[in-house]
């Protein structure tokens, strides 16, 4: 029971530093972060975080792999189920722009923040590899919508409609995030237009 609790209490812990660490890096950027500012956020020592993570980088590329397996986890459930073509790529872009806007700080940590890791290859490696292997459902979906016909015959490079859809979410997502003052009307409302509008743009009539 003992061991039970003590692992617990390490994997809250742990949560607890990448959710501060999370919150300090969009706010302040990756840079102007310290390990130390972090543990004061957490309200432990230093110290503590080297027990989980090997420096500041690590916690990155542990937030950059995270952030996308959340994001390719509900983007693959969506695109192997058994709906039509033109449903699932509805739903997949819509559940895109829903985790964008339910998770504000994880979507900034990935595509809104400028951050320089040029010189970290564990937070290159990340986005690399997870930022990849996500993207390749956005190629997935493409690649199933010209397969299937359904696409205008103009538009058959899978890499072209890929991009342009994601292209087309990101827009959303970061203008929802980031343009506070703006008269938007009611979200769910500008999320099926936006929906509508790519669909209506791509697909045969």
């Amino acid at each position: 029971m003992l061991t039970a609790r003590r692992q617990a209490y390490r994997e809250s812990l742990r949560e607890e530093i990448l959710d501060a660490a999370r919150q300090l890096f969009v706010k302040n950027g990756y840079e102007a972060t310290s390990m130390r500012g972090i543990a004061a956020k957490v309200g432990c020592s230093p110290g503590i975080l080297y027990h989980y993570f090997q420096d500041k980088g690590d916690i990155m590329a542990h937030l950059v792999r995270e952030t996308f397996h959340q994001l390719r986890t509900r983007m693959t459930a969506i695109r192997n189920d058994h709906d039509s073509v033109p449903a699932r790529m509805r739903r997949g872009l819509r559940a895109y722009i829903e985790f964008g806007l339910e998770h504000p700080h994880h979507y900034e940590l990935l595509f809104v923040k400028p951050f320089d890791f040029e010189n970290n290859d564990n937070i290159r490696a990340a986005f690399a590899e997870d930022g990849d292997r996500t993207f390749a459902c956005m190629r997935a979906m493409a690649a199933e919508a010209i397969g299937s016909g359904l696409v205008r015959p103009e538009i058959q490079d899978t890499e072209e409609l890929a991009q342009t859809l994601w292209v087309a979410v990101h827009g959303m997502v970061s203008a929802q995030i980031s343009c506070h003052g703006f008269p938007f009307i009611e979200r769910s409302r500008l999320i099926d237009r936006l929906v509508d509008v790519l669909l209506a743009g791509v697909l045969k009539s």
